[in-house]
């Protein structure tokens, strides 16, 4: 009997020593095989924490006016900038030992071990936050053995190579909250219009036991479901001693105001700018779609959202609903290029074709003062007299010809002077300056202006038959406005990448490529459309604006039979718009054709009006003389109507209107010393 106790006895001890044996070289297997992937995990290093994130994309007072997230809205803060409330409560509620553990909790892990065996399934998770996070980031959502692996190596080389804040913030950037909402930011945004920095203890608790279960706990889906969350989270947030026990019934219970979509952008704000955007962004930058959609950039425009709301309310009030007819305009600074307001279409929903950008229309008479700069080069000035009557034109070696048309087929039967031609649109001055120069100076000339479109070499060239796009005409126009410096349309300020760092800077010093007085003698002309002293045998093409306006501008109107244009400008904003039907078609009802010009106007006046009244300011290089504007001669106290016109020193006329001097021939003469005196004492100023 003893014999055999005995023998028992030694089996046990065998089985109890092989258990040992066994436990032991188990345990030392998973220690070995837990150090190799601790070891490998710093082998292959950090694994990138890139994620897509949405493009954001701010006016130039840093507002938010769009973003680019493919349904997906994602955006990334730092830690620091996070409620600790929020962080508080996501930790309670996802995972308490977070701080104390290297990724797992063995106790976690161990009682959902117990559920799945219980169930013969797996139906409990034990994920802690890197667990989670892991997932996020490389891993699918299935509930399978074989996910779990990767997710414990890939939570391995989290643990090992990233800081617990990197984890955490991390995971609270990349979490999802429902309604296409990833992370904190997007998430506090989007529920309750604020930043994640700003959330309360209620709106953190609420919003930390979201990701559960975001279709059953979403306030917006189930409040109830929402609020007994929002309990849990906060009696969770009590047992580990993050706020007093007696808070969580007075937190649950305060009311939350919602405010859905408040900081996210719902309604597209400037729709055909932000394309503009894009498109540059592309040109610019050579970045691809992707990069653009969902790279997480930060990406500082030039808009002006207060101009941008005048110009959209401007154009729906001066076209009619009924009309179909379309227009576009482009706002400027003339200084630095920067574009403040653009609309390509009436509706963009509609038609988002950027009519702005990429419509190629003819100008009409806005060419001309492109024209006349070079006239100025060639030696001409406001003074210069040209012969307005119907003309036919050959060319071709006289294969060919042409008649242009004035307006209602006036004309002056007589010599104009160039600053006149300008304010009336005189079209046969225009043809003769151009047939001058020659053909070929107006195609180079508009190329120093930045104009790209193709232009034919023919007489019809001088009244705008050749199609431009309006934001190349309202860039030509602010390098007059600007004293003649080159220009390019610049829409963005600053790029910042996912990480915060400066990708691209606008910078860069204008180059000069105009005559500064040349420059400066157009803008005088240019301000004459609206001078009622130049009417002649019309009236100047500004003067069913004029009244409208409330300080000193340059412009000029342009008509075709199916373009409407208004380029014009103040030191501080150049502006164009165009009115056409896109399909081209004769305009032919009248308010229509006034579309454009009261557009111009109506947007010009409240656009500016907090703005200082400035006047163009004249070079060193130019003088200032008063004239008799019909003929372009120096005035005498005789002229009844007298302008003062500006012009490069040098050219400004000398001869004296005798037209309204007395008849004897010694009353002229003396009349004559009398204010060549006064003309000498006064040029002598400008010239001093």
């Amino acid at each position: 009997m003893e014999l055999i106790t005995g023998q028992r006895f030694k089996r046990k001890a065998k089985y109890i020593r092989a258990i040992i044996i066994f436990t032991g070289m188990a345990v030392i297997l998973a220690f070995l095989l837990l150090a190799s992937l601790v070891i490998f995990s710093k082998t292959l290093g950090a694994p990138p924490l890139t994620v897509p994130q949405s493009t954001l994309f701010y006016s130039d007072d840093g507002s938010l006016i769009g973003e680019s997230n493919n349904g997906q809205k994602r955006y990334w803060v730092d830690l620091h900038d996070i409620s600790p409330a929020l962080v508080d409560a996501t930790i309670a509620v996802e995972d308490r030992q977070f701080h104390k553990h290297h990724g797992f909790d063995p106790k976690r892990i161990a009682g959902a071990v117990l559920a799945d065996l219980n169930a013969m399934s797996k139906v409990q998770g034990a994920s802690t936050i890197t667990q989670q996070y892991a997932r996020n980031l490389y891993l699918s959502h299935d509930k399978t053995w074989n996910r779990k692996f990767n997710e414990a190596f890939y939570t391995i080389r989290l643990e090992t190579n990233y800081s617990k804040e990197e984890i955490l913030e991390g995971y609270l950037n990349t979490i999802y909250y429902g309604h296409g909402v990833y992370g904190i930011q997007a998430a506090s945004q989007y529920y309750f219009g604020k930043n994640a920095k700003n959330l309360t203890l209620s709106e953190a608790s609420m919003l930390a036991g979201i990701p559960k279960g975001p279709a059953n706990y979403s306030p917006f889906l189930s409040m109830n479901q929402a609020k007994k969350r929002q309990k849990v989270v906060l009696r969770a947030m009590a047992s580990g001693d993050m706020i007093p026990k007696e808070t969580v019934e007075k937190e649950s219970q305060k009311p939350l105001a919602f405010n859905r979509g408040h900081k996210s952008v719902d309604r597209k704000i400037a729709p055909y700018f932000q394309d503009a955007v894009k498109q540059a962004l592309k040109t610019q930058l050579d970045l691809d779609d992707r990069t653009i959609q969902m790279g997480g950039l930060r990406v500082y425009t030039t808009l002006d959202t207060k101009a941008q709301d005048i110009a959209e309310k401007t154009l729906d009030h001066v076209i009619g609903a009924s009309s179909d007819i379309q227009a576009a305009m482009v706002a400027m600074n003339p200084k630095t290029g920067e574009v403040k307001a653009m609309v390509g279409g009436r509706k963009y929903d509609k038609t988002p074709y950027n009519r702005a950008i990429h419509a190629i229309r003819q100008p009409g008479s806005t060419i001309k003062p492109l024209l006349y700069y070079a006239a100025l080069e060639k030696g001409f000035t406001p003074s210069s007299t040209l012969r307005s009557e119907l003309t036919t034109f050959t060319y071709d070696d006289g294969k060919s010809s042409y008649t242009p048309h004035n307006f209602n087929h006036q004309y002056a039967d007589s010599e104009i002077t160039m600053a006149q031609a300008i304010a009336l649109s005189d079209n046969v001055y225009a043809v003769k300056t151009h047939l001058f120069l020659g053909e070929k100076t107006l195609i180079d000339t508009v190329r120093r202006f930045g104009l790209s479109t193709k232009m034919a070499h023919v007489p019809s060239a001088a009244l705008g038959t050749s199609g431009v796009r309006v934001i190349e005409m309202v860039n030509a126009y602010s390098m007059l406005a600007n004293g003649g410096k080159k220009n390019k349309p610049v829409y963005i300020k600053r790029v910042e990448n996912h990480k915060g760092e400066i990708i691209f800077e606008q910078k860069g010093k204008k180059k000069q490529v105009l005559n500064p007085a040349q420059a400066f003698v157009m803008t005088d002309m240019l301000t004459g459309i609206f001078d009622k002293k130049l009417n002649g045998y019309t009236k100047v093409t500004g003067s069913s604006i004029a009244s409208q306006l409330t300080r000193k501008y340059a412009g000029k109107s342009g008509t075709t039979e199916t373009d409407s244009w208004m380029i014009g400008y103040t030191p501080q904003l150049v502006t164009g718009v165009w009115a056409g039907y896109d399909q081209p078609q004769k305009i032919t009802a009248s308010a229509e054709k006034t579309y454009a010009k009261k557009i111009w106007a109506g947007f010009m006046e409240e656009s500016l009006q907090d703005k200082p009244k400035k006047d163009f300011k004249e070079t060193d290089n130019v003088v200032g003389v008063y004239i008799n504007p019909a003929n372009g001669k120096l005035a005498t106290s005789h002229c009844p109507v007298k302008k003062l016109a500006y012009y490069v020193k040098g050219t400004e006329p000398t001869e004296f209107c005798t037209e309204h001097l007395p008849n004897n021939k010694h009353s002229i003469q003396e009349t004559e010393k009398k204010e060549k005196d006064k003309w000498y004492k006064r040029l002598l100023r400008f010239w001093n």
